[in-house]
């Protein structure tokens, strides 16, 4: 994939750092974002990156605490994953299948910008995720985040 196929479908690649980059803007504050990643009623609704909702979501969000995603699919993909940071509404960071993730997010003029990064550990692992789609199905939920916190009504 070049570099502008990249930026087209909604994420960026760093070779030399073997991460990563997807960034979207909410037209909601950074509690309404950050809640959205940390609420398993909200999560549930956004996660898959074909939209459907999840059969299962458990979150103990603490640092050190796990989370597990299942999908609804007939494979029942099993995601899960340890949180290192918990920084109320500002960071998340999560380690999940040798990954890190970090997730920022930034207060703006019209809401929030999140910045996810996804690092992998060596030029193999990292090459594994740009061959299996991590990438684009990564960017889909992103979008979904954002279709769904936009579309979510305010207090």
């Amino acid at each position: 994939m070049s570099l502008a196929q990249a930026v087209a479908a909604g994420f960026a690649i760093d070779r030399a750092r073997h991460t990563i980059r997807f960034v979207r803007d909410f037209a909601a504050p950074p509690a309404m974002v950050f809640d959205a990643w940390t609420t398993a009623e909200d999560l549930t609704l956004w996660w898959d990156a074909t939209g459907a909702p999840l059969a299962e979501c458990e979150l103990d969000l603490r640092p050190g605490g796990s989370f597990r995603f299942v999908s609804v699919h007939e494979d029942m993909h099993v995601f899960t994953g340890t949180y290192l940071e918990v920084v109320s509404p500002e960071r998340l960071v999560l380690e999940a299948n040798g990954l890190i993730g970090t997730i920022r997010f930034a207060e703006t003029a019209g809401g929030t910008r999140m910045t996810l990064e996804i690092a992998a550990s060596s030029d193999e692992h990292f090459q594994h995720l740009l061959e299996t789609g991590v990438a684009e199905g990564t960017s889909r939920t992103c979008d979904n985040l954002v279709a769904y916190v936009d579309g979510k009504p305010r207090a």
